[in-house]
């Protein structure tokens, strides 16, 4: 069989591609920083002769929005180039490629949620580091699929949003989240799992892949928490910027699709976020292993 070859396997995304895939019985070759620099065309087409793979995804990518505004150089590097010289190979070798971008493309000027055909004015240089590398990678890959996607959450992972506010509440803790910036969560299983469907059908373009449901990072918080059975009152409302943000975001980036809705509700998915969570602490309890 031949594999899927995942890039950046070792992030937040490539780790959720190579469980899903594996859950869901197809190969993998999952590939992180140091075993594919995906800024070396030279690395790019060796890997695709090694190892053959029917499709590419590209988890690979930086990810520091803040630090983005004074090490553009690196941000575009790993954004930007990286994204285009794989496309590039791809290309060479007809091999699909699937690549991700973000909702900070878009300046938050709209009062409605984004489609695939508005138009994009990033506001920091990360948004514009995406922004460049989708016009790329479909200059030189037509038949790419470039999903954007916001503010992911799973629960294999601790890098994310949802769990500090859980985390903080389980401790007794105030927690502080933006009360003026609108958002479209995205619990990662079903971000994976349809990004995969896509791949799979051989669909291409930019698609918008974000849960059903809007809200303020501080709404996701108190949500979070409340599904939680704990006390959201607990959230400490504040706009953004009193947080001293480095770089510049949309206060509204919610994202919706011409495509329709394809992804359960944000509820449902903060529901098996929990779910998730307690497998996984059941997983890793010391009664269970000796069980």
């Amino acid at each position: 069989m031949q594999p899927l070859l995942i890039t950046g396997g070792n992030g937040t995304l490539g780790h959720a591609f190579r469980l899903i895939c594996e859950i869901r019985g197809l190969a993998t070759i999952s590939l992180g920083r140091d075993e594919l620099d995906i800024t070396d065309a030279d690395a790019i087409a060796a890997a695709l002769r090694q190892y053959e793979p029917w499709a590419v995804v590209n988890a690979a990518g930086y990810v520091r929005v803040n630090t983005a505004e004074t090490d553009a150089k690196q941000c575009y590097r790993e954004n930007t180039l990286g994204p285009t010289l794989l496309a590039q190979a791809c290309a060479a070798q007809q091999v699909p490629l699937l690549t991700f971008s973000s909702d900070l493309v878009f300046d938050g000027k709209q009062r409605r949620a984004y489609l695939e055909h508005d138009p994009a004015c990033p506001l920091n240089v990360y948004g514009h580091s995406k922004l460049q590398a989708e016009q790329a990678v479909l200059a030189h890959q037509p038949k790419a699929l470039v999903v954007r996607s916001s503010a992911f959450f799973g629960a294999w992972d601790e890098h994310n949003f949802v769990h500090h506010a859980l985390t903080a509440a389980r401790l007794g803790e105030s927690f502080a989240a933006a009360d003026d910036v609108v958002v479209s969560p995205t619990y990662l299983p079903d971000l994976v799992n349809t990004a995969l469907d896509l791949l799979l059908d051989e669909e291409h373009g930019i698609w918008h892949l974000a849960n059903d449901g809007t809200c303020t990072w501080a709404e996701l918080a108190r949500l979070a928490i409340g599904t939680a059975g704990l006390d959201s009152g607990s959230v400490v409302p504040r706009p953004a910027a009193s947080f001293g943000w480095a770089a510049t975001r949309p206060n509204f980036s919610a994202l919706g699709s011409q495509q329709g809705i394809l992804l359960p509700s944000l509820e449902s998915g903060l529901h098996r976020y929990l779910a998730d969570e307690q497998l996984l602490h059941a997983a890793n309890s010391p009664t269970y292993l000796v069980a």
